[in-house]
């Protein structure tokens, strides 16, 4: 797996938890009047972060696992609004939701730093996304937790814009 990839999924916590922490604790269950133009799913910021761990587990850990186990299995998008609303993201604890990512993070980095070429070249159909290979799920993974620090990003830039306008 190319290593680039895979430092970067590693240093994703850390990144995670410095760029939730950069958002002013007032404005960490703020939503914008529109959401046009963001870049991740239209979460506040701990919602961002309440996706990003049940994506990992629920979405790609069992979408890792049936990738290598089975044969070309069909791997399900997760509807992440329906979900977000029945666990009520709005209301969770920031601080156990980054601990449970990290564990998350660490039991997927186990996952793929054992894969061998002919693990990384099995394949898969990824709903939304089509044909895929084990490589590819990680490269996707990788763009995922990037779509999510900009969206944080995002929403600071809006936070700083409607302080602004006041």
């Amino acid at each position: 797996m190319n290593p680039t990839t895979l430092a970067a999924l590693a240093a994703f916590p850390s990144q995670l938890e410095a760029h939730y922490a950069a958002i002013p604790h007032a404005f960490r269950h703020w939503a914008p009047a529109s959401w046009d133009g963001v870049p991740s799913e239209a979460f506040t910021a701990i919602e961002q972060l309440c996706h990003v761990r049940d994506i990992e587990i629920e979405g790609y850990h069992l979408r890792f696992r049936r990738t290598l186990e089975e044969h070309r299995p069909r791997l399900a998008s997760i509807d992440s609004e329906p979900l977000a609303i029945a666990r009520n993201y709005g209301a969770a604890d920031a601080a156990a939701v980054l601990a449970d990512f990290r564990a998350a993070r660490a039991q997927t980095m186990e996952i793929l730093s054992g894969l061998s070429d002919a693990q990384l070249a099995r394949t898969a159909v990824f709903e939304g996304y089509g044909a895929l290979t084990m490589r590819s799920l990680v490269h996707y993974l990788c763009s995922h937790d990037q779509q999510h620090l900009a969206g944080l990003q995002w929403l600071a830039g809006k936070i700083d814009a409607a302080a602004a306008a006041a």
